[in-house]
């Protein structure tokens, strides 16, 4: 992780993020921020469809619109929901496509987070 940011600094991040998820169907607001390996955090919110495949997870977007804004390498990402869920499985295989060696910060609302990595959260996974 990068040296200038912090765990709690990026968790922070993804629960200011949190704020901002369209979830007028699940009501499961989900907050991420990405950490590029030049420091920049780059957040993402769930942004749900009535078409459900339409809907978007938080990290995807935070992933996402990194890669639009020409970033490649990542260092770390965190996500934060109401009880500290982990990612989905789609977003773990995405997570692993773009940065296997990424630090995972799972939090709950209230800031209090596990660490882990994407290779540990996407064993034997394929592709990456």
């Amino acid at each position: 992780m990068t040296p200038t940011v912090s765990p709690q600094q990026l968790v922070a991040a993804a629960q200011s993020a949190r704020r901002q998820a369209h979830a007028p169907y699940s009501n499961y607001a989900v907050g991420a921020a990405v950490l590029t390996q030049d420091g920049e955090i780059i957040p993402g919110c769930n942004v749900e469809n009535a078409s459900y495949g339409g809907t978007i997870c938080a990290e995807r977007v935070a992933l996402t619109s990194a890669v639009a804004q020409g970033k490649r390498q990542f260092s770390a990402i965190a996500v934060v929901t109401v009880d500290g869920g982990s990612p989905c499985g789609l977003c773990r295989q995405v997570m692993c496509e773009l940065g296997a060696e990424m630090d995972v910060y799972i939090s709950d609302a209230a800031g209090n987070f596990r660490s882990t990595t994407v290779r540990a959260l996407l064993p034997d996974a394929f592709g990456c």
